[in-house]
């Protein structure tokens, strides 16, 4: 969702001042930040980061007022209040210097940037500001807390008085309301006769406001948390009300979440409670908690101290949390974690000292959460700033870090696509590897061919319905692709992107307007036309659909909703556009097939047919109104809306059995509601389901029933709307992300053969899994899971000197994001078996069991099971283990699943495999005798597969088994050998340990046919160039496995077997050479010259030498006698070898 990028960066500040920052609030266009020290305010710009203006209260003032403490804007961004330690709040007025910018850019002679484009300097220029003192307003009590409010100011002062402030005629509007006269209670229903606060001494201590809940969710400071809601317009003391949350006595900050209505209470024991409010009751509901586990962080779980601070992201998709004891956490918007700074190499160097943990005073997000400012604690309190020669300012306690993120987060009609897609404020990041690579659309025997190979042909122009899993998969880097420069330059952040289907284009929008890439021509494409671009601002994202880019924006010049369509190919102009007017403004856009579906202000949904039309050069798109669906008696505020889209998915499949046609078909409305998903699906149950002879066009749209509730804490849902009839669990399937609870996929049940179903079968079932990475894309048919993970490279020890120790690239990690993926078949089984749904589970598993990695589901499921149940000291009342071995019996490859999973067997089982000459299976059961036995025990039957292996010429279980073997000698198999990061089919997969394995994907496509090794460690050789070890290696392990290895090539030598020992000495590095020299007199010697002729002759499959008949006829030539002997080009070709150097 989201991920850090690179190094922070570290603010320099030219001020003289030895002060060090407390504070930092950014406006609600963050395009501004307020930097606020003990005694002076600061504006900074955002992008760049660079001081504006600064103002430095008086020695005299500063005494009267105090240490400034807390900072709020006015929502227009034209006012700062900031209240101090004497309980003044000081109110700043920030005029702007009429046409006068900061920090221009300068650009080289004749350069084509945009130097007379509308609005070019307030994009690209820091503006001029002046900061000046309005107002002084003395409330004479210490101020604990400031929250802007619309118009009007809300303070809470530690005398327990509520201050309702006006910006502007403050003092004619100024309200104070004592909380001990406010009633509190568990619910709303019964405030009216809930009890007071009722002892004095109670005051708020932080505070915040939710406007899509109307209320303040508070925190007081005897630890209470609570929720005051005004009962009317009015707000007085008699119109409020508020409720408690029953579990929550140690609050310590707060801050909520507008878009899923959500608060979250930092508490002393350094977790963080999420609650919501029941709509029905009123009262304060639990949602989930945000904490950190003992399993993950073993050291510092309980010792962070108190929950500091929490800072939900723009986009309301994500929340960072920090401690007392420092460290960052930041986590999904229903509780998955995506990032710590606790643990790894946020926590050590790289010699393994442990670190000091971040300490964080403030923090505030930049725009589109690409930027997060904090304040270094430990700066702030133990440093003052440095200065050098030129009066340059050389340590500020300011950081910046970068993110990245998914584009789901602002445009979740994405999530019909299969590629992942992230952003960042000047880049693109994909996983669809190189366009200039083929794709093939998806065929049923696809899988049963493995064929992935990422050399294809050339695109074609037709529609394909999905890339290849090799594509999708590729390796773990990424497609990068920059920004055009002078797009980026005036409308900066980038807001949405969009990707189509073949991954082949993607589309960006920034402040104004749009532009789109092309993967294969590696060319953006611009507005020709600038002043066509500033005049429009997408407002509700934007789509793919085949060659067409549909986004709905806002027309500045005629201040009107548009909903327009551009065609790739043409040049980007308003002229080859098809422009619909809308009636009201567009907050979410989606496409189903060839409808375009909107979501609007007035809480509407209006469905469009889109069709193409090849009319002159360039072919067009028109639209056409379908439908349109009220939903404002279902939401209470249009912002709540997450996501909208259409799907194919019906509660009754039975009907796609009998009119396969519908399957196809827009059936139902998915919206995401604050994270609670709602179905609206066709009503059948009237007489418009028999018109079949009219227009299509023309035709009456079938009604949608009301809404239906699936699931709750629904962060994101995938749906696609591709037909295959072999996979129509996995297609007609939809796939949910919950956060901290993981996955649900809302499975359809078909009756086996056509049967007619069971009366008491449900047509579908939701089921959970758990997944170990988060989610952004899901690839239907290959039961896939595909995401992103932050990972870390250290750099300290490039840094060794005492003057280098603040370096941010010693004092943090470099941050960098890898692709992933994980399987998620095994779930989905283990979930239908438990619920006795076998059958359902069995024809799953057949529709996947040309899957390359099927085996490895089975070995999965087959080993979860075997972990819970083996390992539980009560007994389990109802065990699944029996079903899925039952289940596992119907699948070829049961045997080696059971085997990968054993926990223990006998000897006797070893010595069965290796006469029956299955090395594969003896090599799995070895790793168990291994983990029994003593190390000369292990050691004696790893000879003898040893011995097996080098006879029958399996190399790589001998590398393994030479590894296995120099472990044993060196004292490793007295705790279990590393376990592998992968799992795949080779001929070594016995050597793999499956206890602890991962079951990422997200290596090459490749990689899933090719060998692995069982540790990085003691890896061994792989071709003829490998040196195996060192000679003078005095390892006596070492010298064992010397003499078989001199053994085995001896008695290959004697039996005159010498291409066998050639592909011995290449395939275990062998030192071929050095060990003839020491033969040449005793292995090496050839008694019998004719013998060893005629075995090099047939080892080497090569014919003997034939003397023609005309030579034997014709002896004499020229009167002289002569023999001839035929030319024998073949022979120079012969493989000639010495057997004695």
């Amino acid at each position: 969702m989201y991920f850090l990028s690179g190094w922070p960066k570290r603010l320099f500040c030219p001020l003289e001042s030895l002060e060090q920052p407390l504070h930092i609030q950014t406006d609600p266009q963050r395009a501004f930040f307020a930097v606020l020290f003990p005694s002076q305010l600061s504006i900074w710009y955002c992008r760049p980061s660079v001081l504006i203006v600064s103002y430095k209260e008086l020695s005299k003032a500063a005494s009267q007022f105090g240490p400034y403490k807390q900072a709020e804007w006015r929502p227009d961004s034209r006012m700062i209040a900031v209240s101090t330690a004497n309980g003044y709040i000081l109110f700043f007025e920030i005029p702007s210097g009429r046409d006068k910018y900061l920090y221009e850019p300068i650009y080289p002679k004749g350069s084509p940037h945009l130097k007379g484009t509308p609005h070019y300097k307030e994009e690209q220029c820091a503006p001029s500001l002046n900061l000046e003192v309005k107002k002084v307003l003395d409330l004479q009590a210490s101020i604990t807390s400031l929250q802007s409010m619309l118009e009007d100011l809300l303070v809470a002062t530690a005398d327990g008085f509520l201050h309702l402030i006006h910006w502007d005629g403050m003092t004619n509007g100024r309200k104070a309301i004592n909380l001990c006269t406010v009633p509190f209670s568990l619910d709303l229903q019964s405030s009216r006769a809930g009890s007071l606060l009722g002892f004095e001494g109670v005051y708020i201590r932080d505070m915040e406001y939710c406007a899509t809940l109307d209320g303040f969710a508070v925190v007081f400071n005897d630890g209470r948390v609570g929720f005051i809601t005004p009962m009317s317009s009015r707000f007085t003391a008699e119109q409020l009300h508020g409720v408690w949350a029953q579990d929550i006595v140690d609050g310590t900050c707060v801050a909520v979440n507008n878009k899923y209505r959500l608060m979250a209470f930092g508490c002393a024991n350094g977790s963080v409670q999420v609650y919501t409010i029941d709509t029905t009751t009123g009262a304060m509901q639990f949602s989930h908690k945000l904490e950190l586990t003992p399993k993950q962080y073993p050291d510092i779980w309980n010792k962070t101290g108190p929950v500091k601070l929490i800072r939900w992201s723009p986009d309301s998709c994500v929340v960072m949390v920090t401690w007392e004891c420092g460290g960052l956490s930041l986590w999904s918007v229903f509780g998955a974690q995506l990032i710590c700074t606790l643990g790894g190499d946020f926590a050590y160097q790289s010699d393994g000292a442990k670190k000091d943990p971040l300490k964080i005073s403030s923090m505030t997000w930049g725009s589109e959460g690409y930027h997060l400012w904090v304040i270094d604690g430990n700066s702030s309190s133990n440093m003052k700033p440095e200065r050098n020669a030129n009066n340059e300012a050389q340590r500020f306690g300011i950081l910046q870090f970068q993110f990245i993120k998914s584009a789901l987060t602002v445009n979740p009609c994405m999530s019909n696509q299969e590629q992942v897609l992230l952003q960042g404020e000047d880049r693109l990041y994909l996983n669809c590897g190189d366009a200039a690579q083929t794709q093939s659309p998806r065929n049923p025997s696809a899988h049963s061919e493995h064929n992935y190979s990422r050399e294809r042909g050339p695109f074609s122009d037709g529609s394909l319905d999905s890339q290849g899993l090799s594509t999708l998969l590729g390796h773990r880097h990424w497609h990068v692709v920059q920004i055009h420069s002078t797009y980026l330059e005036s409308n900066w952040p980038i807001r949405f992107s969009a990707i189509d289907k073949l991954g082949q284009n993607v589309a960006v929008v920034g402040k104004f307007g749009f532009a789109h890439y092309s993967l294969l021509t590696k060319k953006w494409k611009l507005f020709g036309n600038i002043t066509q671009e500033q005049t429009m601002m997408v407002t509700g994202g934007l789509a793919w659909w085949n060659d067409f880019i549909v986004l709905a924006c806002y027309n500045l010049n005629d201040h009107q909703e548009e909903l327009r369509i551009y065609l790739r190919t043409s040049n980007l102009d308003n002229a080859f556009a098809h422009i619909t007017k809308v009636q009201a403004n567009t907050l979410l856009l989606s496409v189903f097939r060839d409808i375009v579906i909107l979501f609007r202000a007035d809480c509407s949904i209006c469905l469009y047919s889109i069709e193409r039309r090849s009319e002159g050069l360039n072919p067009t798109a028109s639209i056409q109104i379908l439908q349109e669906v009220s939903m404002s008696r279902y939401i209470p505020h249009p912002f709540l809306v997450v996501s909208v889209t259409l799907t194919s998915v019906r509660t009754e499949t039975g009907i796609t059995l009998k009119m396969p046609q519908q399957a196809c078909e827009a059936e139902s409305i998915m919206l995401n509601l604050a994270g609670q998903l709602i179905m609206l699906q066709r009503d059948r149950s009237g007489p418009q389901i028999r018109d079949k002879d009219n227009n299509p066009n023309q035709r009456k749209h079938l009604p949608f029933c009301a809404p239906v509730v699936l699931a709750q804490s629904v962060e994101n849902v995938w749906t696609t709307c591709r037909i295959n009839k072999q996979k129509r669990h996995l297609l007609e399937a939809l796939w949910l992300s919950c956060g901290g609870a993981g996955m649900k996929v809302w499975l359809p049940l078909f009756p086996r053969d056509h049967r007619k179903p069971h009366s008491f079968l449900s047509r579908r079932i939701m089921l959970p899994f758990h997944i170990n990475i988060y989610p952004l894309a899901v690839l239907f048919e290959d039961a896939l899971v595909l995401g992103a993970v932050n990972d870390t490279v250290l750099y300290d020890c490039l840094y060794t000197q005492t003057s280098a120790r603040e370096h941010l690239e010693v004092l943090f990690p470099f941050s960098i994001v890898e692709r992933t993926s994980q399987i998620y078949l095994h779930h989905i089984l283990r979930q239908l078996l438990v619920r006795n749904l076998g059958e359902q589970a069995l024809l799953l598993a057949h529709s996947c069991a040309t899957l390359p990695y099927f085996p490895h589901v089975l070995e999965l499921m087959l080993h979860e099971v075997l972990e819970e149940e083996a390992t539980s000291r009560e007994p389990i009342p109802d065990p699944l283990l029996p079903t899925v071995a039952k289940f596992i019996t119907e699948f070829p490859l049961f045997l080696q699943t059971v085997v990968h999973c054993a926990r223990k067997t006998e000897y006797d089982l070893f010595e069965e495999c290796l006469m029956a000459q299955d090395l594969d299976t003896a090599a799995s059961y070895l790793i168990i005798l291994q983990n029994m036995e003593v190390p000369a025990v292990s050691r004696q039957h790893a000879t003898l597969l040893f011995n097996t292996a080098l006879e029958q010429g399996k190399w790589d279980l001998c590398r393994h088994m030479i590894r296995f073997l120099k472990a044993i000698g060196s004292g490793e198999t007295e705790t279990p050998p590393a376990t592998p990061t992968t799992q795949e089919p080779s001929s070594s997969g016995g050597f793999e340990f499956f206890r602890h394995r991962s079951i990422s994907l997200s290596q090459s496509a490749e990689n899933l046919h090719s060998k692995f090794n069982l540790t990085k460690t003691l890896s061994m050789p792989s071709g003829p160039s490998g040196k195996r070890w060192s000679k003078d290696s005095d390892c006596a392990e070492n010298m064992y496995i010397d003499m078989m290895l001199w053994r085995h090539a001896r008695r290959l030598l004697e039996e005159i077997k010498l291409k066998d020992l050639g592909c011995f000495a290449a395939q275990l590095g062998f030192e071929l050479i050095g060990w003839l020299c020491k033969e040449r007199a005793r292995a090496a010697r050839v008694e019998d010259f004719v013998c060893a002729l005629k075995k090099l002759h047939k080892d080497f499959l090569w014919p003997f030498p034939v003397i023609p008949a005309s030579s034997i006829n014709s002896p004499f030539k020229n009167g002289k006698y002569k023999t001839e002997i035929p030319e024998m080009p073949q022979l120079a070709a012969f493989p000639c070898i010495s057997l004695v150097p």
